[in-house]
């Protein structure tokens, strides 16, 4: 029996995670992210699979981010028919992600198309639509946590707790070979210990071949608690200000942790008690399914909800899902906190905040979140002295804020202490989402394991031996 792994996405770049494990007759696919980047070059990357949709026996899911999952309806597009694995609040989560993410595409070609059409350019269309996104759902099917599944004769799948978001999993894969088993884990992306309201990363045992994530790969985090100082710092300096504090955050999991400190810093009476609006239609859906899932959080936040308390919110918060008072929000001079998705302010609402208030020097934008190259986010980040949104430069005039402790992706010390705990039958780890310099220091720091490391490219093709 051929093993191989062949790395069609998310390789030595953060975003478009996608890897093909092919056994014999069977392929399995892991994730099917969206990449991000320049509007053209992202379109041309996710418009093309490197592999037949139709001849995959199966696709797993590890979680719900866009990066993970948000090319799975042009997937089903190209004519793939089969079950699409994840977690069941993974599939209850993309039940709104990925609609979502149609809605939002389709919107911003409609900004867009605007603008071109004054400028005599021709029109663009759509990766997919809100309605082809309704259409994959119906391929997901759930599987709990350490519920081992056939996929075929050949490869068993198993969820393990990957610690990142809510429902989010570390796939394994079991594969029948002639030599014996061999396992594969996919730890992308790995969670952090013993963070607020999720649970602990979980390390399969008898892993051979490990494919770990390495976003934060090069650096370390601040600690949380430095991280909640600097925030309530930021906070109240730009109320002094008389300003606005605009968080550009993902929808899932970022929103409803930033929403948890924030109050957090209200009750302990760090921070005055201003209006928090969190901006995203999405982010309602996704705190409902939140709360109605709580058994899958760590046991403290398990307890709070047995206790009737709601660890997602405080009285002054905000859900906006009308577009009106979305608007509305430009219009209100006095201080307040914005939360808006996307998280790396590529498209949706958050474009217009930081349209409206980027240029106000009494302002703060708290980036909260890892930035890929190319994207918005990652030039605010920078601190470009000119921006361009929706194609109109815009001076950056507002105080930028970096918070990186607030990530739930595993840095440096967590990626190679999990590595670590995998060793024993462990022959080869796979470097996969991260930049190619953090990659680099993670390859580094797991040879001195004396483990056999590799970062492959993208489309690169490896065969995988069970001796």
């Amino acid at each position: 029996m051929t093993v191989t792994i062949k790395f069609c996405g998310g390789a030595r770049t953060v975003t478009g995670s996608m890897h093909l494990v092919s056994a014999d007759h069977t392929s399995v696919l892991l994730d099917c992210g969206l990449f991000h980047g320049r509007r053209d070059e992202a379109f041309q990357v996710n418009s093309n699979f490197s592999f037949n949709p139709q001849s995959l026996k199966a696709a797993v899911v590890s979680h719900a981010h866009i990066d993970h999952c948000g090319n799975v309806p042009t997937l089903i597009k190209k004519g793939y028919r089969s079950h699409i694995f994840a977690t069941p609040v993974t599939k209850k989560l993309l039940h709104y992600m990925l609609p979502d993410s149609g809605y939002v595409q389709e919107e911003d070609v409609k900004y867009v198309n605007k603008i071109n059409k004054r400028r005599h350019l021709p029109s663009r269309q759509p990766l997919y639509t809100k309605q082809e996104a309704g259409k994959a759902l119906k391929y997901i099917r759930s599987l709990e946590y350490h519920a081992k599944f056939a996929i075929s004769r050949e490869i068993d799948l198993t969820f393990y707790e990957a610690g990142h978001i809510l429902g989010s999993g570390i796939p394994v894969l079991d594969i029948k070979t002639s030599y014996g088993p061999m396992r594969i884990a996919y730890a992308v992306d790995l969670g952090r210990y013993n963070m607020p309201l999720l649970k602990n990363p979980e390390v399969p045992k008898d892993v051979d071949y490990l494919i770990i994530e390495s976003t934060y790969g090069g650096r370390r985090h601040d600690s949380i608690i430095d991280a909640e100082e600097e925030l309530a710092d930021a906070i109240n300096r730009t109320v002094k200000r008389g300003g606005k504090i605009i968080i550009p955050s993902f929808a899932l999991e970022r929103t409803q942790l930033i929403v948890f400190f924030i109050s957090e810093l209200i009750k302990r009476n760090k921070i005055k008690k201003i209006p928090i609006y969190v901006d995203s239609p999405l982010a309602v859906n996704l705190t409902k399914v939140f709360r109605e899932n709580w058994q899958y959080f760590d046991d403290i936040t398990q307890q709070a909800f047995q206790r009737e308390e709601d660890p997602l919110g405080y009285d002054n918060i905000t859900y906006i899902t009308q577009v009106n008072n979305s608007k509305r929000l430009n219009e209100k001079k006095n201080p307040m906190i914005i939360i808006s998705a996307s998280g790396m302010c590529e498209n949706g609402r958050i474009l217009h905040h930081l349209k409206n208030n980027i240029e106000n020097p009494h302002n703060t934008i708290v980036i909260i979140g890892f930035m890929a190259k190319d994207t918005l986010g990652r030039r605010i980040v920078e601190r470009n002295e000119t921006v361009k949104i929706f194609g109109h430069p815009h001076r950056l005039n507002a105080e930028v804020v970096t918070l990186n402790a607030f990530s739930s992706h595993a840095d440096q010390d967590g990626l190679v202490e999990y590595a670590k705990n995998c060793r024993g039958r462990l022959k080869q780890v796979f470097i996969v989402h991260g930049e190619e310099e953090q990659s680099e220091v993670l390859r580094t720091n797991l040879k001195k394991l004396n483990l056999k490391v590799s970062i492959p490219a993208k489309d690169e093709t490896v065969f995988l031996s069970a001796r």
